[in-house]
């Protein structure tokens, strides 16, 4: 009955999960060409860069949550494969982004 139930309630949290990351990586990237867009008129120095890939890390983690969660759901060993795949590129994609982040403000 439990089982039954969490294949029912996991895709949905999923998709949210998902939905989420989706969301901050669009409003990360209005918000940074806003912010780019301002900086050309104003002419000011404003971290556009630092602000978006913080964004970018925070939408990788909701997206790596959503992964780590399709590993309650699936029943064969090729899928964990790709789903252990999937999330170790997701990891190395936020480590390298919190790796740029701090040589950008290790540079100013």
């Amino acid at each position: 009955m439990l089982s039954n139930f969490l294949e029912i309630v996991i895709p949905e949290i999923i998709h949210l999960l998902e939905a989420m990351g989706v969301i901050i990586i669009f409003i990360g990237a209005i918000k940074a060409f806003w912010k780019y867009f301002c900086n050309l008129i104003k002419g000011t120095n404003y971290p556009i860069k630092i602000q978006f890939a913080e964004a970018l890390t925070l939408a990788l983690e909701f997206k790596m949550g959503a992964e780590i969660l399709k590993t309650v759901i699936v029943r064969s060993l090729d899928k964990m494969y790709i789903l252990a795949a999937i999330i170790l590129l997701r990891a190395i994609l936020a480590f390298v982004i919190h790796w740029e982040i701090k040589a950008e403000n290790h540079v100013k």
